[in-house]
């Protein structure tokens, strides 16, 4: 089982390219189950398996409050585990092929107003100093280029191309894709590289964004960075790195943006990713249909 899970974890590494968190997430899911099929069924080997047994550990997931959301993503480790056996002929069929994910209900994602941006981006514009001036163009780059919160966490220095106004950023799966600087920050990369000199730049120095003591930023402390900031203009339930890059598309389409450009700026795979964040995009329509059309005002 041990060589299985070795080989299975080197899979999702260098052939479908997933991140690392992704991977362990993976990896997690499956010592969980065979820690339930070891304790209930007093068997090791989870290689060999019947859809019962899942099933079983799906209603114990279930009854100890986990929710669907949190099963069906243990269930997607498990069928691509058992698609990897079928793969690799160590099993002829898999016992997840009648599986059904369990419904979950759909969230609409809430993006921050115009406004709302607008007054954090504000609260920075006269404030000076390595830290206050590199949360603005965080913010703002954020914002302006919908990137990721680990594209820009991963953003290195060598991919910013300030003469050409661009940026390479490595997305899911490794995939890289260029976004274009809006003129309107461009004049914050110059302030943020000439404060960036005053920190102590050590082994992390190849990244672009930097902590005060001169380290990679990491995932909590940007997630931290956006809600403290939003906190301040928003009551929102949500304030997120993910929010903000789910505003950035929703204005783009406000405003006129097609679809597909939204698409290849994001770094979707497919459109129906993207159609999401429609929903946003068609209430505001409304909207302004309502106030515009002759009719709709009475």
């Amino acid at each position: 089982m041990s060589t299985n899970k070795d080989a299975f974890r080197d899979y999702l590494q260098l052939e479908k390219k997933y991140s690392t968190h992704t991977v362990t997430a993976y990896c997690d899911d499956l010592a969980s189950f065979e820690a339930f099929h070891k304790t209930h069924f007093d068997q090791e080997e989870i290689d060999q398996v019947g859809y019962g047994q899942i099933r079983n550990w799906i209603v114990v997931l279930v009854n100890s409050a986990v929710s669907n959301v949190s099963v069906n993503r243990k269930m997607a480790s498990l069928k691509a585990f058992y698609k990897f056996l079928v793969k690799t002929k160590q099993i002829e069929t898999s016992p997840m092929l009648r599986h059904k994910a369990l419904k979950v209900p759909k969230i609409i994602q809430i993006p921050f107003s115009e406004k709302e941006v607008t007054e954090v981006l504000n609260q920075l514009q006269t404030t000076v100093g390595f830290e206050d001036i590199r949360n603005k163009l965080l913010i703002d780059l954020l914002y302006t280029t919908g990137m990721r919160r680990a594209e820009l966490i991963h953003l290195k220095m060598a991919n910013v191309d300030l003469v050409n106004r661009v940026v390479k950023v490595v997305g899911k799966r490794n995939k890289e894709r260029i976004i274009p600087i809006l003129p309107v920050i461009a004049d914050q990369f110059n302030w943020y590289l000439k404060e960036r000199t005053s920190v102590l730049v050590g082994v992390d120095e190849d990244y672009f964004f930097l902590t005060k003591k001169g380290l990679k930023l990491n995932d909590s402390f940007v997630y931290r960075l956006i809600n403290s900031y939003f906190s301040t203009v928003s009551e929102k339930v949500k304030k997120s790195p993910h929010i903000l890059r789910h505003t950035f598309a929703t204005h783009l389409l406000n405003n006129g943006a097609d679809l597909n450009s939204v698409k290849e700026l994001l770094g979707h795979s497919s459109l129906a990713s993207t159609q999401i964040y429609t929903h946003n995009s068609l209430s505001e329509l409304k909207s302004v249909y309502k106030e515009a059309h002759p009719r709709g005002r009475k």
